[in-house]
């Protein structure tokens, strides 16, 4: 069973994670605050480089979700949990000879495309952040993609939609039949990024199979073999 460091363990994703892939991989969970259920835990702040070293320690891949989730956060927040706090995750896998990293980003990286209502998004259109939240994750990417090249770390970008356990669209118009991503098929793609061997650096879109998708998830599919089991337009025929 490969061991795999989660930073962020105590969130919704991160809870959410474990539950779908308990037994799959053995969690060491990193977080501010206690994670339930869960015997291998490690109280500390991602920007505490001592701390993240000390937890990457015989790990075979991190999954790295520790950060201010808020879309609307000051500049001061972006830098501190999203950039420092990615600087250090990565900087201390390469230190400790870890070789793969599942980097949770966010939509917001190309945001703005959806603000001028592009129909259809690729994974290397150029960025185009809506918010400093989106900024702070592009500069993520960016470090996944300068660890991955300058130190052979594996690195996958996950650009997460809309991470609701179970919407309730209310009308064709609701964002999230477009931008849903359910928890299983998150957990799907997070376990096929991890284990895919001849993956070296990707960005993909974390959506579920949305028919109103407009994220384009090909790469994911053909790289990693992701095959989404959920729509949210079925969710909207249930109402």
């Amino acid at each position: 069973m490969k061991r795999v460091l989660l930073t962020g363990a105590a969130g919704r994703i991160g809870t959410a994670l474990r539950q779908h892939l308990r037994g799959v991989y053995h969690f060491r969970c990193l977080d501010l605050k206690p994670t339930e259920g869960e015997e291998d835990v490690l109280i500390a702040d991602v920007e505490d480089m001592a701390a993240v070293m000390q937890a990457m320690q015989g790990m075979h891949a991190v999954i790295h979700l520790a950060a201010n989730p808020s879309g609307a956060q000051p500049w001061e927040s972006v830098l501190s949990s999203g950039i420092n706090g990615t600087y250090t995750v990565f900087e201390a896998a390469r230190r400790s000879g870890v070789k793969k990293i599942i980097y949770a980003s966010t939509n917001h990286v190309v945001g703005w495309y959806e603000k001028e209502k592009a129909a259809h998004v690729t994974w290397d259109v150029p960025v185009r952040p809506d918010s400093l939240y989106g900024v702070g994750k592009a500069c993520g990417e960016a470090l996944g993609r300068f660890y991955s090249d300058a130190y052979g770390i594996a690195v996958i970008c996950l650009r997460i939609g809309s991470f609701v356990v179970q919407p309730q669209p209310q009308s064709p118009e609701d964002r999230i039949l477009r931008t849903w991503c359910s928890p299983r098929d998150l957990a799907q793609l997070v376990q096929k990024s991890i284990d895919a061997e001849h993956v070296q650096f990707a960005i993909f879109y974390g959506v579920s199979g949305n028919t109103r998708r407009f994220w384009d998830i090909r790469n994911a599919q053909e790289l990693v073999g992701y095959e989404p089991q959920d729509d949210a337009e079925k969710l909207l025929r249930q109402e």
